[in-house]
């Protein structure tokens, strides 16, 4: 039986969600991940890029920014974030965006700047970034909510989902057929309902139950009628998780864990 963290379930199930061919630009940690790993398996031919201009990389390591020198190695050429946004994504040429997510509502709306009040900067997230670019042009949307949460509503749009639903998103301008399509959780899937654009629940990982997943959820969530048991990852998918990135694999909790000795051992030998 393999032994897997529940990143590395995150990282598997995203992974396949980008086809052979795909172009795919993707951010920092749990989404290059799937990247890499859906190249390494079953899209060997997906052409992954940053936001920084790097085109079709082959990274050795998860980048900690977009312009970590990790993304040079394999990379076919290299471009500014102008031609990025205005000749790649603006074109609609991008296949699959992956994001993080930081809070979400029923209609994909999605926060990634602050939580609270935008004049407190202690309560400010990591930013948007590219991603509202992303999030408006890319055919498909994939999101990842490690550390996020659903919420009745947003606290900041960094990023327009479905907006109030059905075709409210057509309606303001985006490109037909954008927006999120799925977004995988701690606990399972999410999809998006063909006409309502109401969020649902898709799948279900291994081990987790339905009445958690609904605990995190404020207000009454739509459940498929087919809803799906997700399956674990495969010794050679994990394997390569934790072979690219070893700090996704071990999460957070293990991360502070290993690091508190290492550090307070630095302190310790620099006050020697």
């Amino acid at each position: 039986m393999v032994k897997y963290t529940e990143s590395e379930i995150i990282v598997a199930n995203a992974a396949r969600e980008i086809e052979d061919g795909d172009i795919v630009v993707i951010g920092q940690g749990i989404p290059m991940a799937a990247g890499v790993l859906a190249k390494a398996t079953h899209a060997p031919n997906c052409i992954i890029l940053t936001e920084a201009g790097l085109v079709d990389i082959d990274p050795f390591r998860n980048p900690l920014h977009i312009a970590d020198p990790t993304c040079t190695r394999g990379y076919a050429y290299s471009c500014d974030m102008i031609d990025v946004f205005a000749t790649i994504v603006n074109r609609g040429l991008v296949d699959v965006t992956f994001l993080g997510v930081g809070q979400m509502d029923r209609f994909g709306n999605m926060n990634s700047t602050v939580f609270g009040d935008y004049d407190d900067f202690r309560m400010r997230m990591m930013g948007a970034g590219g991603a509202p670019e992303f999030f408006g042009y890319a055919r498909k949307a994939v999101l990842t909510m490690r550390g996020g949460r659903f919420v009745e509503k947003v606290d900041y749009v960094s990023s327009p989902g479905y907006l109030d639903g059905g075709d409210a998103r057509d309606r303001a301008g985006f490109p037909p057929g954008s927006g999120p399509k799925v977004v995988y959780g701690t606990r399972g899937v999410f999809r998006f309902e063909e006409e309502s654009k109401e969020i649902y629940l898709a799948g279900i990982f291994p081990g987790r139950s339905l009445e958690d997943i609904r605990a995190e959820v404020p207000w009454d969530l739509e459940v498929a009628a087919d809803l799906e048991e997700l399956p674990a990852p495969s010794q050679e998918e994990v394997d390569l998780i934790r072979e690219f990135a070893p700090e996704i694999a071990a999460g957070r909790k293990l991360q502070v864990e290993l690091s508190i000795p290492r550090i307070m051992n630095i302190l310790a030998s620099r006050a020697g």
